[in-house]
């Protein structure tokens, strides 16, 4: 049951990310994302240049003259959401956290699909999956699903990601478009990636806080992996700690670039603090581009 003032939170979402979705989604999502296939349309009279392979020789001999079968593409797609939200989600230092973030991405893309007649659906995991909500059409749907989004209450506190990826191969069969927002602070997820990238059109989104890439000297601290619970007494004040630090997130970033480059997957970068709109508008700027050559 969706509550009064739930009803009117997604609609203030739906309303902030109604002018992203109309200027810079609608032709850039529709381009970028082709049908799942062909369908046949109709039979029509041969003509100089046709394929001969398309002839329909049923046809050709009840009419006594060559008829071929014409077909449009498929333009009915399938998005699918996969959505962390364990616990390193809940971090953030300007003014969102990272789960938050990924939630007003989920709606932004939620509402893309839908304004494109997409069937959308989406799986929220952590250590385990959270829910799974099939894929449908309809601004009703979307206005649901965009709301579950906003309520969800997760059980698990770490992150799996090739469970997740295994559980979309398991419930969805046909080729879809994947977004996959996560910080990717999980373990190797490279076969489970490798596989998905192949059945489906793949598309990370990684969430990132500037905090995470660069610690302020605060002196002795106490800090908490909130996927694990352990802590950490530390001292921020030490130059060469705070080095040490960054040379190993750098390190962390640049084995995800590589893995993404190995499995031809261009991802999305999301920094908290800054307009999310602006990399995925330059997301599918740059596909497009690439398509086109």
């Amino acid at each position: 049951m969706l509550t009064r003032e739930l009803v009117a939170q997604v609609r203030r979402l739906e309303i902030q990310t109604r002018k992203a979705v109309a200027e810079t989604f609608a032709g850039s999502y529709q381009s970028v994302f082709k049908g799942t296939g062909m369908v046949f349309q109709e039979v029509r009279p041969y003509q100089p240049g046709d394929d001969v392979r398309a002839i329909d020789w049923n046809v050709s001999a009840r009419m006594q003259q060559p008829y071929v079968k014409v077909f449009t593409e498929e333009r009915e797609r399938t998005a699918m959401l996969l959505l962390d939200l364990s616990r390193s989600q809940d971090f953030g230092t300007v003014e969102k956290t990272k789960g938050r973030v990924a939630a007003e991405l989920a709606a932004l893309l939620v509402f893309s699909a839908i304004r494109s007649g997409d069937r959308v659906g989406a799986i929220l995991f952590t250590d385990r999956i959270e829910a799974f909500v099939p894929p449908r059409k309809g601004k009703k749907h979307g206005m649901a699903l965009v709301a579950h989004i906003l309520t969800a209450r997760p059980e698990g506190r770490g992150t799996d990601i090739a469970g997740a990826l295994h559980h979309l191969g398991r419930v969805v069969q046909r080729r879809a478009i994947v977004f996959l927002l996560s910080d990717f602070l999980a373990p190797d997820c490279e076969p489970a990636l490798r596989v998905a990238a192949r059945r489906h059109e793949l598309v990370p989104v990684v969430l990132r806080d500037p905090l995470e890439e660069a610690l302020p000297p605060l002196g002795l601290v106490t800090v908490e992996d909130p996927e694990t619970g352990a802590r950490l007494e530390i001292d921020l004040a030490s130059e060469r700690m705070r080095r040490r630090y960054q040379a190993l997130v750098a390190a962390q970033v640049e084995a995800r670039r590589r893995l993404f480059r190995r499995l031809d997957i261009e991802p999305v970068e999301v920094r908290c603090g800054e307009d999310p709109v602006r990399p995925l508008a330059a997301y599918f700027a740059a596909v497009r581009r690439r398509k086109a050559r």
